[in-house]
Order: C-alpha cells, then structure tokens, then sequence
C-alpha cells in the first residue's frame, strides 16, 4: 500500500512518518520509505548522520535510467526522453515492487537499519544551488511519480512518502497515488488551513485523507482540532520525550517509546490497511491516464515533440495480479 505524509512546514510531518516507517519495520513489514520535501530531513529522522543523509543518491539525477528502465519494450514508448512524469505504464513496460532487486533501486535506494529491521530509503535530492531560478521542484519529485505510476504493491508491502509541505503535491497527479494521505495539524488556525485545502482538492478524486493531531497540549486543543477537522481526526499526538531525544540524535530504542504512541502508529496502520482493501484498481488506473493526458496537451508533447497521449494503453489495468511477476504478464 502507498501511503502519503503531508502537512505544512513545522508540523512534524517528517518526525511522524519517521515514526510510523520505524513502527512498519517493528512489525516486520516490507518498506520503501521517500523522501520527496524539498528540505530533506527523513534520511536524518531515520538515524542518519549527516553524512550519510547528504550521501544519498538522488531519484531526480537517475532520471534517465528509471525512464529507460520503466519503458521496457512497451510499442508504444520510442524512447525514455519521450517519456515524462505521468506516463503510465502499459504492455511491455517493467513495474516496480517492493520486494525485489532492480536497476532503480541499485542506483536510487539505500538500505537504512533501524532497532528491529531493516527498509530502503529513496530520496529526490535536494533543491541545489545550481536550481536556483532555473528550475522547479516539481521537476525532481517527478522521478517520485513515474515511480509510484509503475510500482505495484501487494497488502504486506508499504511504500510511505514524506510529500513536500503545503498544498505543493496538487500541482501534479501524485496526490491520487496514495491508498491513505495522513494530513499532519497543529491545533492552530495555520494548522488545519492546509487540510481544508487538500480536502477541497481532494473531493472529486476519492482520496482517503485522515488527520494526525500533533503537538496537542490538552482537552482544549483536541477540541479545537475536533471542531475543525471533524470525523477526519484519526489521532492526536503530544509530547514525546522519546522523539525529543531522537531530534537531539540520542534516540532510545523504538520499543521505549510511549505506550500511547505506539497506539497511535497502530491506529495509522489500521487505517492504511483498510483503505488499501478498498482500492479501486480500475479507477486508480484511470487517474493516472487522466492526469497523464492533461500533461500532454499542456506541456508534454510540445516538450517531447511526441503525441503523448498514444503512449496510454487503453487495455492495460495496473493490478495486484502483477505483484508476483517480473514483467506486466498478470501472475
């Protein structure tokens, strides 16, 4: 299942989804874990010091090679360069799973050891110097869509993403990747300004959107939050002496941290699962191509100099039925 982080800056969006990537990897659980912020801090929240965070390969860099990858011998892609961030994968293309070896994950992906187990981190790279006033971020979070586009994923698998901050996401399809989007507020009127926001554009795509309350201080911030965000409320999180002493790069073993915590990254799990249970596979297959066709006529195919929309294979339905198989033939 692929799950999204998101909330705007300063909520603790990267120390929650750090978390609950640690609780998956306490249960044994399969994960690829992204980070896609323009401030790349998952790689540290995870342990890293800041030399191996700062050592990690960037997705935006590999471009190339997960574009020719991913195109296989599909008819009708000519070549990767013609390939862009919301092309969809069809007959012929190679998928991506989470539990398997691949060029992409050789080159983009690095094995991070956490107290019970063990998960890949990927990342797009940071916004660099030589970006500045020449490019926009949303050209290296990209690699992270066409990725999740191709990447099949079975009930024991978890990809979690930690997104950019803000309503940022919205300015690509990747917000319909997602079985679960946990929206992280504060109890503040900031707080909850970006949930309104990704729950009015994310209405007419059925995206499964459920709030984390974090930093609450007590009955008045939950209700305060309650009032706000209403039935989408899932959990509410406070001080954690545990997480202060991670943010300090002290951490204690995972199975010390709080007991009503660890309910809390439970409860997320829960709520993960089962909207995964209730994942549409044709419509999920049908936002991709929707996307994919508005990126076309609006940019791609002056880009490309390609008829981007004959690359959708009007047969092809992503499905679990891929999950077990290392080419787009169902298992």
């Amino acid at each position: 299942m692929k799950i999204a982080f998101v909330g705007k800056g300063g909520s603790g969006k990267t120390t929650l989804s750090s978390l609950f990537i640690r609780h998956l990897a306490a249960n044994e659980a399969h994960v690829v874990a992204v980070d896609a912020d323009i401030n790349q801090h998952l790689g540290a929240a995870l342990g890293l010091d800041d030399q191996e965070a700062a050592a990690l390969p960037a997705m935006g860099a590999h471009l190339p090679l997960i574009k020719e990858y991913l195109r296989g011998s599909n008819p009708r892609i000519a070549s990767g360069e013609t390939m862009i961030k919301t092309t969809p994968p069809g007959e012929g293309s190679r998928l991506l799973r989470v539990r398997e070896d691949n060029p992409i994950y050789d080159a983009c992906a690095r094995a991070v050891r956490l107290d019970d187990g063990e998960i890949r981190l990927m990342a797009t790279g940071p916004f660099t110097e030589s970006d500045l006033g020449v490019a926009c971020y949303h050209s290296k979070v990209g690699a992270v869509e066409l990725c999740l586009n191709h990447l099949v994923d079975g009930p024991d698998d978890y990809v979690v993403v930690d997104m950019t901050a803000g309503s940022d996401s919205f300015a690509s399809g990747m917000f319909t990747r997602f079985d679960m989007t946990f929206l992280v507020a504060e109890p503040t009127r900031k707080g909850v300004s970006v949930y309104r926001q990704y729950k009015e554009y994310a209405r007419d795509f059925g995206v499964a959107l459920k709030v984390i309350g974090n930093k609450v201080q007590g009955e008045d911030d939950l209700d305060f939050l309650r009032a706000e965000v209403g039935d989408d409320l899932l959990v509410t999180v406070g001080h954690s002496n545990w997480v202060r002493a991670m943010e300090k790069g002290r951490p204690a073993r995972f199975e010390l941290l709080e007991a009503d915590n660890r309910m809390a990254l439970q409860a997320l799990q829960n709520a993960a699962e089962d909207s995964y249970e209730q994942r549409d596979w044709g419509r999920y297959t049908r936002q991709m191509v929707h996307f994919h066709l508005k990126n076309a006529e609006s940019w791609g195919n002056e880009k490309t100099g390609a008829d981007l929309a004959a690359q959708v294979d009007p047969a092809f339905v992503l499905d679990e039925r891929y999950a077990q198989d290392g080419a787009t033939q169902p298992a």
